[in-house]
């Protein structure tokens, strides 16, 4: 294994630990090294650890750098694979639920409790700001005020960025969008209500 380093975080550490916990069941010995990393990986929502590295290197490629087509092209492979993962059909169902937060013009209702559930609906309003151009707080508060019915685009938008989804200057006026590939049950939400 190389020194590289490669940060890893999870959104919902509660499932995170569930789905490690139903993995390292039934083992009689502990897991090698390779199998841990693998383990941890397919908990944080990737197939492997090779899948949580390449999306790894795909965030660090900056948008509109010099390898740009190269960039979108492991983009859109790390993409198709998380479309193609196999989903729990309880995961699915999950997911298909989460649809009753959103009204039939696609606007988020109300703010969900569960932080699992919040991540989700985020990947959703993030699939809805524009793609690798900078806007004003103002316009992003506006198109978040066009996205959601409970009044509190200010939570959106903090959210949104604490969870790395999109990117503000120092200063607080611009945002843009950061371009990754959501994970598979969010995709499939996305899928859903468009």
């Amino acid at each position: 294994m190389s020194k590289e380093r490669l940060p890893f975080s999870v959104g919902d550490i509660s499932g995170f630990a569930r789905s490690l916990r139903r993995q390292m069941d039934g083992r009689s010995q502990p897991p090698s090294h390779v199998e841990m990393l693998n383990l941890l990986a397919r908990a944080g929502g990737y197939r492997n650890f090779q899948h949580f590295r390449a999306a790894g290197q795909a965030a660090a490629v900056p948008a509109g750098s010099t390898d740009g087509p190269a960039a979108e092209e492991l983009k859109g492979a790390l993409c198709a694979a998380a479309e193609q993962e196999a989903m729990h059909p309880e995961e699915v169902r999950r997911v298909e639920r989460l649809g009753r937060y959103f009204d039939d013009k696609r606007a988020l209702v109300r703010w969900p409790k569960k932080f699992s559930q919040q991540a989700l609906c985020l990947w959703v309003l993030w699939s809805r700001l524009p793609s690798g151009v900078g806007i004003s707080e103002r316009e992003v508060n506006e198109r978040l005020n066009d996205l959601h019915l409970f009044g509190d685009h200010a939570l959106l938008r903090r959210e949104l960025v604490d969870r790395g989804l999109v990117s503000r200057t120092a200063d607080g006026r611009r945002y843009v969008r950061r371009e990754s590939c959501p994970p598979a049950a969010a995709l499939l939400l996305i899928r859903r209500l468009h």
